[in-house]
């Protein structure tokens, strides 16, 4: 019971928009490994360097580097729409341990899918599996909005989340790769539902089914 207590223990809750220096961290490595472009090696979550070289903090950085414009411009546009409504609702300081957790735990994850699958030389890189716990976190706390899918058809929040993983899955195991990482994205959605079991104590299938019960 006391350990359960720690774990969901709330903030005192407070919005500084921590969204938008989350996307200006993202920015500004991005623009220093421009300028320093053997900084993205020592960056970007690298299976050899972390195991056999120590290089232990790629498993956060990675998730704030990436490859060219439009990777960090879509993630970024992303961040920023879904995650200001979120940490309006949850607080800034949730917000955060939230999108870090998310992310640390969908890198880690496809570190061992790399591993055990002998992957060795997959860089891994970008904040997407973040972002797309984001996403979740949006579509469990707004359960009844509606999202423009590719800009143009009106999806429910938690039915573009089904959308979203069924394509994941698709493209994961169709071999659709195209440089993304796919299992990432998927991992990123498993960590942001088992965040809310718990962290928050709530399962969001069932606040998805309670909001259109009627």
């Amino acid at each position: 019971m006391k350990a359960a207590s720690v774990v969901r223990k709330p903030f005192k809750y407070t919005n500084i928009h921590v969204t938008l220096y989350l996307a200006a961290v993202n920015v500004l490595i991005y623009v220093i490994t421009l300028l320093f472009p053997q900084l993205q090696t020592t960056l970007s979550l690298y299976p050899p360097a972390f195991i056999y070289r120590k290089m232990y903090w790629q498993i956060i950085t990675y998730m704030f580097v990436h490859g060219n414009l439009e990777h960090i411009f879509f993630n970024m546009f992303g961040l920023i729409m879904f995650g200001l409504a979120v940490e309006r609702a949850v607080g800034s300081k949730e917000f955060l341990l939230y999108y870090l957790i998310c992310g640390t735990v969908s890198g880690a994850l496809s570190l061992a899918v790399f591993v055990l699958t002998g992957h060795y030389n997959v860089a891994l890189i970008g904040a997407s599996g973040a972002v797309y716990a984001v996403l979740f976190a949006f579509a469990v706390v707004y359960p009844r909005s509606k999202i423009y899918f590719w800009g143009i058809l009106p999806v429910p929040s938690p039915v573009l989340v089904v959308i979203y993983t069924v394509i994941e899955l698709v493209s994961q195991f169709a071999g659709f790769n195209g440089g993304v990482a796919h299992i990432t994205h998927l991992f990123g959605l498993a960590a942001a539902y088992l965040y809310f079991v718990i962290r928050t104590g709530i399962n969001p299938v069932c606040i998805w089914k309670n909001a259109y019960r009627n």
